[in-house]
């Protein structure tokens, strides 16, 4: 029995990481038979989970929404609860939880029943929250996208590019990343034939379901390095590389992922890649770090802090020069 129930739970897992499974793939994954599969398939379905089935060679599983709640141990107004604060902790920028809790929700609002979806959206429709000068996400939208990646669907939007012109996108989703501000998509644009890192706050709702697309190897292993990487720096026309003479701990404080990315030299240097739109913004944002620093590369961007060197050692000089004549 209790072989089974671990069992059941395994294939429930399964059910709520992808859209849909055929009969073999569930089969390998839980090593049991067709038959062993049948009979779990049924007692899930005689505790309140719709799970839909279609026969043929191409036959699977498929877990719906049903006419009631599975049995989560929570009451209607329970799961109401859960699923509006998982929303707003999607959205409102709980440091370590925004992910999470898009996970958890697209499992729930999966097997919510119709009645108690619209609950949940009526909640959701009368919460205002505080203004922010982060922009905000829909949580529509964001479930919406986190659905396209997971389930591997292409999606069409319009984006809005930092200008505010809008442009018509297709891409395939691949993974979602929250740098603690903002929302990014990393996916492969189809017209564009390369990766991009979209802000999800420019995409502009609602965003089109297309066919589903097979993944490709991701640009980098870690997602968050890169999307930094991109937003920080490759969107620049000037880069800088500097090497800071203060540990990573302490400069990581001070140095968002989206102004710039670190990385630890040893115990007490670190080296920062950043980028900006100026010569002069790279020289005050260094200038505000409040740590020594060495500029590694461009070299407009040394001439540059050399001569505004130049102008402040001056500015500093002219009033003690201007004492010692006096007297």
């Amino acid at each position: 029995m209790l072989d089974t129930s671990a069992r059941l739970l395994r294939l429930l897992a399964l059910f709520q990481s992808r859209r849909y499974w055929t009969g073999p793939d569930l089969c390998a994954r839980l090593e049991i038979t067709a038959r062993t599969l049948r009979r779990d398939v049924d007692r899930l379905r005689s505790l309140g989970y719709p799970v839909h089935s279609n026969s043929g060679t191409a036959g699977g599983y498929q877990l719906g929404a049903g006419a009631t709640l599975p049995p989560l141990l929570l009451e209607d107004d329970e799961a109401v609860a859960v699923a509006v604060g998982l929303r707003t902790a999607a959205t409102a920028s709980v440091t370590g939880l925004e992910e999470a809790s898009v996970r958890a929700l697209l499992k729930l609002e999966q097997v919510l029943p119709a009645r108690l979806a619209r609950r949940v959206t009526a909640m959701h429709s009368i919460i205002v929250p505080l203004a922010s000068k982060t922009a905000t996400v829909d949580a529509n939208l964001l479930a919406s996208i986190a659905t396209a990646c997971r389930d591997h669907d292409r999606l069409r939007f319009a984006y809005r590019g930092r200008a505010a012109e809008s442009t018509s996108r297709a891409i395939e989703p691949h993974n979602l990343v929250h740098t603690g501000r903002r929302w990014y998509l990393v996916a492969w644009d189809i017209g564009r034939r390369d990766w991009r890192t979209f802000r999800v706050d420019r995409i502009e709702p609602p965003v089109a379901v297309s066919t589903r697309f097979t993944p490709r190897k991701l640009p980098a292993e870690d997602l968050a390095a890169y999307v930094s990487k991109q937003v920080a720096c490759s969107q620049y026309p000037f880069q800088a590389r500097v090497i800071l003479h203060s540990p990573l701990e302490s400069i990581s404080e001070r140095i968002s992922p989206t102004a710039g990315v670190l990385e630890a030299l040893d115990a007490q240097r670190c080296r920062l890649h950043t980028g900006a739109h100026s010569l002069e913004y790279l020289a005050v944002t260094l200038a505000l770090i409040g740590a020594e620093f060495e500029i590694e590369e461009p070299e407009e961007l040394i001439d540059h802090v050399r001569r505004i060197a130049d102008v402040f050692t001056r500015a500093t000089q002219a009033p003690r020069e201007q004492e010692r004549l006096a007297i």
